[in-house]
């Protein structure tokens, strides 16, 4: 059986290369409008996150997503992704890979 290539993307949190699966696209659009993207086709300038609560926490205080994405971030969505990765992490633990 031909073994399939896994796609990787570097995650914006912690600078290292991981399985896309593994990852939360973050997407500002031309309205500048900033979602989280689960599905990771919406148009726009995106760039990934791990799932891994603690360092959203450490991306707000450095401001390393408004870097990237060349707008301001409203606090609203970091709490917004806070709690998508917490669950998403949270489901990943109980129901493993999906």
């Amino acid at each position: 059986m031909k073994k399939r290539k896994i796609p990787m993307r570097k995650d914006l949190l912690t600078n290292t290369m991981q399985p896309k699966k593994e990852l939360v696209r973050i997407v500002v659009d031309k309205e500048k409008n900033i979602s989280v993207d689960p599905t990771g086709k919406k148009p726009g300038r995106g760039a990934y996150v791990s799932l891994d609560p603690s360092q959203i926490k450490n991306a707000q205080e450095k401001g390393l997503i408004e870097r990237s994405l060349g707008t301001k971030v409203p606090k609203e969505f970091y709490q917004e992704l806070y709690s998508y990765v917490d669950h998403q992490k949270a489901r990943k633990e109980l129901f493993g890979d999906k």
